[in-house]
Protein backbone atom coordinates (compact mmCIF):
# COMPACT_ATOMS: atom_id res chain seq x y z
CA UNK A 1 0.00 0.00 0.00
CA UNK A 2 1.23 3.56 -0.68
CA UNK A 3 3.36 4.97 1.94
CA UNK A 4 1.87 7.78 4.38
CA UNK A 5 4.96 9.87 4.37
CA UNK A 6 4.64 9.95 0.36
CA UNK A 7 1.13 11.21 0.55
CA UNK A 8 2.42 13.99 3.08
CA UNK A 9 4.75 15.03 0.91
CA UNK A 10 2.90 15.31 -2.29
CA UNK A 11 -0.05 17.07 -0.17
CA UNK A 12 2.88 19.56 0.63
CA UNK A 13 3.52 20.35 -2.66
CA UNK A 14 6.74 17.76 -3.66
CA UNK A 15 5.92 17.18 -7.43
CA UNK A 16 8.15 13.86 -7.36
CA UNK A 17 5.96 12.72 -4.29
CA UNK A 18 3.41 13.18 -6.25
CA UNK A 19 4.06 11.68 -9.51
CA UNK A 20 5.28 8.98 -7.71
CA UNK A 21 2.14 8.51 -5.87
CA UNK A 22 0.47 8.44 -9.09
CA UNK A 23 2.57 6.09 -10.67
CA UNK A 24 2.05 3.61 -7.64
CA UNK A 25 -1.69 3.90 -7.73
CA UNK A 26 -2.17 3.66 -11.32
CA UNK A 27 -2.38 -0.22 -12.24
CA UNK A 28 -5.11 -0.16 -8.82
CA UNK A 29 -6.97 3.01 -10.57
CA UNK A 30 -7.20 1.34 -13.92
CA UNK A 31 -7.74 -2.22 -12.98
CA UNK A 32 -11.08 -1.01 -11.35
CA UNK A 33 -12.09 1.41 -14.09
CA UNK A 34 -11.90 -1.65 -16.54
CA UNK A 35 -13.78 -4.16 -13.99
CA UNK A 36 -16.30 -1.20 -14.02
CA UNK A 37 -16.86 -0.46 -17.31
CA UNK A 38 -15.43 -3.76 -19.01
CA UNK A 39 -14.28 -1.69 -21.90
CA UNK A 40 -10.29 -0.76 -22.41
CA UNK A 41 -10.49 2.89 -24.00
CA UNK A 42 -13.16 3.50 -21.76
CA UNK A 43 -11.43 2.18 -18.74
CA UNK A 44 -8.45 4.63 -20.02
CA UNK A 45 -10.08 7.01 -20.53
CA UNK A 46 -11.94 7.19 -16.83
CA UNK A 47 -8.28 6.13 -15.43
CA UNK A 48 -6.69 9.39 -16.93
CA UNK A 49 -9.50 11.25 -15.35
CA UNK A 50 -9.46 9.28 -11.89
CA UNK A 51 -5.50 10.48 -12.15
CA UNK A 52 -5.90 14.16 -13.59
CA UNK A 53 -8.69 14.59 -10.59
CA UNK A 54 -5.94 12.71 -7.85
CA UNK A 55 -3.44 14.88 -8.95
CA UNK A 56 -5.60 18.01 -8.49
CA UNK A 57 -7.74 17.12 -5.19
CA UNK A 58 -4.79 15.95 -3.31
CA UNK A 59 -4.47 18.64 -1.04
CA UNK A 60 -8.63 17.90 -0.41
CA UNK A 61 -7.40 14.59 1.03
CA UNK A 62 -8.22 14.14 4.88
CA UNK A 63 -7.01 11.31 6.56
CA UNK A 64 -10.46 10.79 8.13
CA UNK A 65 -10.45 7.99 5.58
CA UNK A 66 -8.08 5.65 3.77
CA UNK A 67 -6.41 6.44 0.76
CA UNK A 68 -7.16 3.78 -0.75
CA UNK A 69 -10.86 4.10 -0.40
CA UNK A 70 -10.39 8.00 -1.30
CA UNK A 71 -8.82 7.05 -4.39
CA UNK A 72 -11.38 3.97 -5.33
CA UNK A 73 -14.27 6.74 -4.36
CA UNK A 74 -12.89 8.89 -7.42
CA UNK A 75 -12.40 6.49 -9.61
CA UNK A 76 -15.86 4.51 -8.91
CA UNK A 77 -17.98 8.01 -9.14
CA UNK A 78 -16.20 8.70 -12.41
CA UNK A 79 -16.70 5.15 -13.61
CA UNK A 80 -20.48 5.30 -12.73
CA UNK A 81 -21.02 9.01 -14.60
CA UNK A 82 -19.17 7.27 -17.65
CA UNK A 83 -21.38 4.29 -17.57
CA UNK A 84 -24.69 6.39 -17.05
CA UNK A 85 -23.37 8.84 -20.41
CA UNK A 86 -23.03 5.95 -22.63
CA UNK A 87 -23.95 2.85 -21.64
CA UNK A 88 -21.61 0.13 -22.82
CA UNK A 89 -21.48 -2.66 -24.99
CA UNK A 90 -20.88 -6.43 -23.61
CA UNK A 91 -17.57 -6.88 -25.63
CA UNK A 92 -15.42 -10.12 -24.64
CA UNK A 93 -11.93 -9.93 -24.19
CA UNK A 94 -10.01 -12.49 -26.23
CA UNK A 95 -8.32 -14.14 -23.91
CA UNK A 96 -4.18 -15.66 -25.47
CA UNK A 97 -3.72 -19.22 -24.33
CA UNK A 98 -0.62 -20.36 -23.09
CA UNK A 99 0.10 -23.66 -23.22
CA UNK A 100 3.48 -23.52 -21.79
CA UNK A 101 1.28 -24.19 -18.16
CA UNK A 102 0.14 -27.04 -16.51
CA UNK A 103 -3.20 -26.66 -17.89
CA UNK A 104 -4.44 -28.51 -20.74
CA UNK A 105 -6.17 -27.41 -23.92
CA UNK A 106 -9.52 -28.27 -22.91
CA UNK A 107 -9.00 -26.84 -19.46
CA UNK A 108 -8.05 -23.65 -21.06
CA UNK A 109 -11.16 -22.73 -23.20
CA UNK A 110 -13.34 -23.83 -20.49
CA UNK A 111 -11.98 -21.35 -18.49
CA UNK A 112 -11.63 -19.05 -20.68
CA UNK A 113 -15.84 -19.66 -21.02
CA UNK A 114 -16.03 -19.27 -17.80
CA UNK A 115 -14.62 -16.45 -17.10
CA UNK A 116 -16.43 -14.82 -20.23
CA UNK A 117 -19.90 -15.85 -18.79
CA UNK A 118 -18.93 -14.57 -15.08
CA UNK A 119 -17.93 -11.15 -17.18
CA UNK A 120 -20.97 -10.70 -18.76
CA UNK A 121 -23.20 -11.43 -15.92
CA UNK A 122 -21.40 -9.15 -14.37
CA UNK A 123 -22.08 -6.50 -17.29
CA UNK A 124 -25.46 -7.22 -16.68
CA UNK A 125 -25.34 -5.57 -13.26
CA UNK A 126 -26.71 -2.25 -12.68
CA UNK A 127 -24.01 0.16 -12.29
CA UNK A 128 -24.14 0.58 -8.52
CA UNK A 129 -24.65 -3.24 -7.93
CA UNK A 130 -21.34 -3.55 -10.17
CA UNK A 131 -19.73 -1.17 -9.06
CA UNK A 132 -19.93 -3.11 -4.94
CA UNK A 133 -19.05 -6.64 -6.26
CA UNK A 134 -16.14 -5.08 -8.24
CA UNK A 135 -14.71 -3.94 -5.08
CA UNK A 136 -15.63 -6.42 -2.99
CA UNK A 137 -14.16 -9.35 -5.03
CA UNK A 138 -12.10 -7.71 -7.41
CA UNK A 139 -10.34 -5.69 -5.59
CA UNK A 140 -10.96 -7.08 -2.33
CA UNK A 141 -12.27 -4.16 -0.16
CA UNK A 142 -14.35 -5.41 3.07
CA UNK A 143 -18.26 -4.17 3.51
CA UNK A 144 -16.84 -0.53 5.48
CA UNK A 145 -14.18 0.12 2.68
CA UNK A 146 -16.67 0.01 0.18
CA UNK A 147 -19.87 2.10 2.21
CA UNK A 148 -16.49 4.71 2.34
CA UNK A 149 -15.57 4.41 -1.41
CA UNK A 150 -18.88 4.71 -2.60
CA UNK A 151 -20.27 7.17 0.53
CA UNK A 152 -23.00 4.72 0.75
CA UNK A 153 -24.33 3.38 4.42
CA UNK A 154 -22.85 -0.01 5.14
CA UNK A 155 -26.43 -1.53 4.82
CA UNK A 156 -26.48 -0.04 1.61
CA UNK A 157 -23.64 -1.86 0.40
CA UNK A 158 -24.79 -5.18 1.99
CA UNK A 159 -27.95 -4.74 0.55
CA UNK A 160 -26.60 -4.32 -3.24
CA UNK A 161 -23.93 -7.47 -2.54
CA UNK A 162 -27.15 -9.60 -1.38
CA UNK A 163 -29.24 -8.32 -4.26
CA UNK A 164 -26.21 -8.55 -7.04
CA UNK A 165 -25.52 -12.29 -5.83
CA UNK A 166 -28.78 -13.50 -5.99
CA UNK A 167 -28.39 -11.52 -9.92
CA UNK A 168 -25.99 -13.30 -10.73
CA UNK A 169 -26.74 -16.19 -9.50
CA UNK A 170 -29.91 -15.71 -12.12
CA UNK A 171 -27.81 -15.27 -14.85
CA UNK A 172 -25.52 -17.94 -14.48
CA UNK A 173 -28.01 -20.31 -13.94
CA UNK A 174 -27.67 -21.91 -17.30
CA UNK A 175 -23.63 -21.93 -16.52
CA UNK A 176 -24.17 -23.77 -13.52
CA UNK A 177 -26.49 -26.42 -15.10
CA UNK A 178 -23.40 -27.26 -17.75
CA UNK A 179 -22.84 -24.11 -19.67
CA UNK A 180 -25.12 -23.26 -22.57
CA UNK A 181 -22.49 -21.48 -24.99
CA UNK A 182 -24.37 -19.28 -27.50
Amino acid sequence: MVEPGLIKSAQAGDGDALISLLREIENHVYRTAYYILNNEQDAMDAAQEALIRIYTKIGSYEEKAQFKTWVQRIVTNICIDKFRRNKPTISIDEHEMDFRDSQSVEEEVLSSYAAQDIRKAIDKLPEHHRAVVVLRYLQDFSYNEIADSLDLPLNTVKSYLFRARQQLQTYLHDYQKGGVRG
